[in-house]
C-alpha cells in the first residue's frame, strides 16, 4: 500500500514539473518528462510494484537470492581456477597431444633438400664494410654540384 502511494506521488510530481517545462515552451522535454513520470502509475496498475514490495521484504526470497549468489561465484571460482590450471587433466593431454602432432615431421630437414653440396651448407660471406672514403663521395658530390 505504501509502494503504491509513493509510486502515485513520485507520477503526480514528474507531471507537475513536465507542466512547468511545458509552460516555458520546452515542448520536446515536457513531453519525455510525462513519460518518465507516468512509467510508476504503470507499475503500479500492472501489479508489478506489489510484487516487488512482496519479495523485498519475503524471507524466502532474499534466501532464494543469496542461494543464487552463492551459485554465481562457485561458477566464477571454478571457471577461474580451469583458466589458471589449463582445464582438466584429459584436456591438458589432448592439448600437448595436439600440440605434438601440430609439428610437421619434415620441419626439421633443411630446405635446400639432400642435394645440396658443402658448397651450400657454408654460410654466405659478409660484404666488407665500406671504407670511410666512400661515405663520403656522395656528400662531396652534392657540394660540388651546388658549387661549395
Amino acid at each position: 500500500m505504501i509502494a503504491e502511494t509513493v509510486c502515485s506521488a513520485v507520477s503526480a510530481a514528474g507531471l507537475g514539473i513536465a507542466a512547468v517545462t511545458a509552460y516555458r515552451k520546452r515542448f520536446l522535454t515536457a513531453a519525455r518528462l510525462a513519460a518518465y513520470s507516468l512509467v510508476p502509475v504503470g507499475l503500479v496498475l500492472t501489479g508489478v510494484v506489489g510484487w516487488a514490495a512482496d519479495t523485498a521484504f519475503s524471507l524466502k526470497a532474499w534466501i532464494g537470492f543469496g542461494v543464487l549468489g552463492a551459485a554465481w561465484l562457485m561458477f566464477l571460482a571454478t571457471r577461474a581456477v580451469e583458466r589458471r590450471t589449463g582445464g582438466t587433466r584429459k584436456e591438458r593431454k589432448a592439448a600437448k597431444a595436439a600440440r605434438r602432432d601440430a609439428v610437421a615431421p619434415a620441419a626439421s630437414a633443411p630446405s635446400l633438400g639432400q642435394g645440396a653440396g658443402p658448397a651450400a651448407a657454408k654460410p654466405a660471406a659478409k660484404p666488407k664494410a665500406a671504407a670511410p672514403a666512400d661515405d663520403f663521395s656522395d656528400i662531396e658530390a652534392i657540394l660540388k654540384k651546388h658549387g661549395i
